[in-house]
């Protein structure tokens, strides 16, 4: 049983000790690994998500490289891309670790290399600032807090473009089964939106 926070009784989520964090995290990752009917899941994914970035007036859509069975934004994204000239995408780049992610510019036929964990990334196009950012969740509470997996990237990255005088909508993508009641800590920001096979919300 996940250490869970008894999300179904009503009781107030308590603050996880780091290890439970970890615990908490390899759970939702065997739960993702194992969702039964995920083709369907992420069909229903796709079909939230291009209608909200259209509702939302994004122009350049920070996103990620699908890794440990995310829902894979490329084919949405793709397909946003395609619907309306001028429009960018761009994937997340590790420049050092501790450091916010930069965003580089992305397209179905842009080259890529292998980057930091060996997550490819796109070779030598251009930084962009999206105004709208795609975050995979591992794990999500009922007021958008999101778990990730424990590096703090996005964390710092939200926390940087908070100060800045355009801050991205941050939309969380996760599955339902992965929704979670969790304490958030001092550092977390909640996400905008939740996109899961339910829809947006």
């Amino acid at each position: 049983m996940l250490p869970d926070q008894a999300s179904d009784n009503g009781a107030e989520p308590r603050q996880l000790s780091a290890e439970d964090r970890r615990a908490l995290r390899r759970g939702l990752l065997a739960l993702r690994a194992a969702l039964p009917g995920r083709a369907m899941a992420d069909v229903r994914i796709a079909a939230a998500l291009g209608p909200l970035l259209e509702r939302l007036g994004a122009r350049c859509v920070g996103f990620y490289w699908p890794i440990q069975q995310e829902f894979d934004a490329r084919p949405a994204v793709t397909q946003w891309l395609a619907a309306m000239p001028g429009r960018q995408a761009a994937l997340p780049v590790v420049s050092r670790p501790g450091a916010p992610l930069d965003f580089h510019a992305w397209a179905p036929d842009t080259t890529m290399r292998a980057g930091h964990y060996g997550i490819p990334v796109p070779d030598g196009t251009e930084a962009v600032l999206p105004d709208a950012l795609l975050i995979p969740c591992v794990g999500f509470s009922p007021d958008k807090f999101r778990l990730g997996y424990g590096g703090g990237f996005y964390d710092r990255t939200l926390a940087t473009l908070a100060t800045q005088a355009a801050t991205p909508v941050a939309i969380g993508i996760g599955f339902d089964a992965c929704e979670i009641a969790l304490q958030a800590q001092p550092h977390d920001l909640p996400m905008d939106w939740i996109v899961t096979e339910r829809g947006a919300f």
